[in-house]
C-alpha cells in the first residue's frame, strides 16, 4: 500500500480515535477534535488541508481527508436541527470545496439514517433516500454536498457503530447488566452492529486504494459488520460475552419506548458493492463483538455478583 497522510476531522470521537490508532510507518494520521478543527469554518479547513498536502509532499506520501466529524445526537437534533445541519451538511460542503481546490481526495462517513428504514431487504448504495429524522435529513444533505462538489470523493455509509470511546450501545448494556436484574430492549428494529475499529481499518484500506489510483468506481459504498440482528439480539449477545444470563434481556416493541426522533425499523445495508470493489469485507458482527469485549473487558467493568 502507498504511504498515506490522513487528516481525520472528528478525531475525538470513537471512529476518529480508532483511525488515529492505526498510525504506523506507512500511515500518518492527524486526527484533530472539533475544538482544534471546526469543519464549518472555511479558514480553519483551508489551513488544515493545505498543511496536510504540504506534509504529504515532504514525506513522499499521499494525502487523503477522512471526515469522521458529525453531530450524532439523534434525539437532540430534533430540537436543534440548525446545529446538526451546520456540522452534518455545511461542514462536509466546506471540506469538499477545499479538498477539490487542493486536489485532495475526500472520504466522508455517513449513516443508515439517510434511508426511510421501512424496507425488508438490505439497502444498496443507490437505493432511494428517505430520512425521517432531523439527523437523517442533515446527513443526507451532507452527502449531496459532497457528491455535488466536484471533489474526488467517496461516501461510506455505516450503521450501529460502537467502540472504546464515548457512549454507545455496548457500553450501555454493560452498565445496565450490573445495575438491573432484567431489562427490556426493542426487538423490532434490525441492523448490523459495526465495531468502529473494524470500520477504521476498512477506511484506511479504501484510502490506500485511492492513493494507488485504484479507488472504487462507485462513489457511494456501504461498510458494516457482516450479518444482522435486532437491538434485542445484540443486547443478548453482549450479555453472553460478559458471562451474564441473556434471558435477563426481554424483548419489547419500539412503541413501548417512544423517542423524540423516529428510529429506522430496518437499517441493514448491503456490503456487496464494497466487496465487489475489491475491498475487504468486515468480519461478522458477532465475531467482532467477541473481539471487542475481549479487548476491553476491564474497561467495561464486567460485574460478577449475579453470575
Amino acid at each position: 500500500m502507498a504511504k498515506l497522510a490522513l487528516l481525520v476531522p472528528g478525531g475525538s470521537g470513537q471512529l476518529g480515535r480508532d483511525l488515529a490508532a492505526l498510525t504506523s510507518d506507512d500511515v500518518d494520521v492527524r486526527a484533530p477534535g472539533s475544538a482544534a478543527l471546526d469543519v464549518t469554518q472555511t479558514g480553519a479547513v483551508v489551513e488544515a488541508v493545505t498543511d496536510l498536502a504540504s506534509r504529504a509532499r515532504e514525506a513522499g506520501s499521499f494525502p487523503v481527508v477522512v471526515n469522521a466529524a458529525a453531530y450524532t445526537a439523534v434525539d437532540a437534533a430534533e430540537e436543534d436541527e440548525a446545529r446538526a445541519f451546520a456540522v452534518n451538511a455545511d461542514g462536509p460542503r466546506v471540506l469538499a470545496a477545499v479538498c477539490s481546490s487542493r486536489r485532495v481526495p475526500l472520504v466522508h462517513v455517513s449513516t443508515d439514517y439517510v434511508f426511510a428504514g421501512d424496507g425488508d431487504r438490505p439497502y444498496e448504495p443507490d437505493s432511494p433516500l428517505g430520512p425521517h429524522s432531523a439527523y437523517g435529513r442533515t446527513k443526507a444533505a451532507g452527502e449531496d454536498a459532497v457528491l455535488g462538489s466536484g471533489a474526488s470523493a467517496w461516501i461510506v455509509r455505516t450503521a450501529w457503530a460502537y467502540g472504546a470511546t464515548g457512549a454507545n450501545f455496548v457500553k450501555t448494556m454493560a452498565r445496565l447488566e450490573s445495575e438491573r436484574e432484567t431489562l427490556s430492549v426493542v426487538d423490532d428494529q434490525r441492523g448490523s452492529p459495526t465495531w468502529s475499529a473494524d470500520l477504521a481499518a476498512g477506511l484506511v484500506e479504501l484510502a490506500g486504494r485511492i492513493a494507488e489510483d485504484r479507488g472504487p468506481e462507485r462513489s457511494v459504498l456501504h461498510c458494516t459488520g457482516g450479518g444482522d440482528t435486532t437491538w434485542h439480539g445484540f443486547a443478548r449477545a453482549i450479555f453472553e460475552e460478559l458471562g451474564a444470563d441473556p434471558d435477563r434481556v426481554h424483548p419489547c416493541s419500539t412503541d413501548e419506548f417512544p423517542r423524540p426522533a423516529p428510529r429506522p425499523a430496518y437499517s441493514v445495508l448491503s456490503n456487496e458493492a464494497w466487496s465487489e470493489s475489491g475491498l475487504t469485507p468486515l468480519r461478522p458482527w458477532r465475531e467482532a463483538l467477541h473481539a471487542f469485549v475481549a479487548a476491553h473487558r476491564e474497561a467495561l467493568r464486567q460485574p460478577t455478583a449475579r453470575r
